[in-house]
């Protein structure tokens, strides 16, 4: 076989190469974000794909912030609603069974006539509810700013030192539990005078909560914290200032707010029985005019006085309740 034989042969072994084709790549659609809040389609998704998907108002479906927020105000609201419905049937109920006690509907009528002028005064011992319950108050602020200056060194003084609290823990085991107003005749002896002896009684009922409770935050310091200071060599001033009364702030305010509630329910006994102005002297004097709806009122007024000082107080005690943060 010749040679341009063989050429002929072997020429359809070899196969032209195939034209090259374009590769396909696989790219993403781009992300738009639209910035036009008005058009309200979110970036990536086409007006049909929106469609699908209508959009939930905030709120409206179940279990939405609006509703979550709803049903916890209705918890806080509701019970408490119910319980004072719950007082004003009995109350009226009552009423109407005894024929004494002036009911909801009438106690709320004199209560419209006194509170619309609370502070008249037209002589010493016939004055308006209001300067009756400052003057209350200002008794039970003098009693206890005493009760307090005095109270709460002697709790750090008893917490500090075990020979002091020793000495002293007898005394107080002996002179608490003594009803405040049985100190009431030693403080007209001593003073003389009606508002002193009032006044007096306040300090002493409201000193004992205050000193057993500063010593016990006292005593509840860690151990470690006075070595260090031991270590660091600093005084016995320091040592109060800087490290026991910011550990013991919290127990103090739990004390303080014990001695004004019992100095807030003191002072109206008092006031009964030494006269003059004050809430507890108008309740009496209201009783010797048959004026029964009144003694109500003051009731609900000795109350709520009481229930906005002890939430000021309980307000003060969770700043400084450093356990809680």
């Amino acid at each position: 076989m010749s040679a341009l034989a063989l050429k002929l042969v072997e020429a359809p072994a070899k196969a032209e190469p195939a034209p090259k084709q374009p590769v396909a790549v696989a790219t993403e659609r781009p992300v738009t974000i639209d910035a036009c809040p008005q058009r309200g389609i979110p970036g990536g998704q086409s007006p049909s794909e929106q469609a699908v998907t209508p959009p939930v108002r905030e709120g409206l479906g179940e279990g939405g912030p609006r509703n979550d927020r709803f049903r916890d105000l209705a918890k806080v609201i509701i019970p408490p609603l119910f319980g004072i419905a719950l007082m004003l049937g009995i109350w009226a109920l009552v009423a109407i069974k005894s024929g004494n006690i002036p009911g909801p509907d009438k106690t709320w009528a004199a209560a419209l006539k006194l509170f619309a002028d609370p502070f008249y005064q037209n002589g010493p011992n016939d004055q308006g509810i209001g300067w009756n319950v400052l003057s209350s108050l200002k008794r039970v602020g003098i009693g206890f700013g005493f009760a307090a200056a005095i109270g709460i060194p002697m709790g750090f003084l008893l917490g500090r030192f075990v020979f002091m609290s020793r000495m002293f823990e007898p005394i107080i085991s002996l002179l608490r539990p003594v009803s405040p107003l049985a100190w009431l005749p030693i403080g007209l002896l001593v003073f003389q005078k009606a508002d002193p002896a009032a006044t007096w009684t306040i300090f002493i009922c409201s000193i004992w909560p205050m000193i057993l409770n500063t010593a016990q935050g006292v005593q509840r310091v860690p151990q470690d914290y006075l070595n260090v200071a031991r270590v660091l060599g600093l005084s016995e001033a320091k040592v109060m200032t800087r490290i026991l009364f910011p550990a013991v702030l919290p127990y103090m305010l739990t004390g303080i707010r014990l001695s004004i509630g019992t100095a807030w329910l003191v002072i109206v006994a008092a006031e009964m029985l030494t006269g003059g102005v004050g809430i507890g002297f108008w309740v009496w004097d209201e009783w010797n005019n048959l004026k029964v709806e009144h003694i109500v009122i003051a009731i609900f007024v000795i109350g709520i006085v009481g229930l906005v000082l002890e939430t000021l107080l309980l307000l003060l005690a969770k700043r400084f309740t450093y356990e809680s943060r």
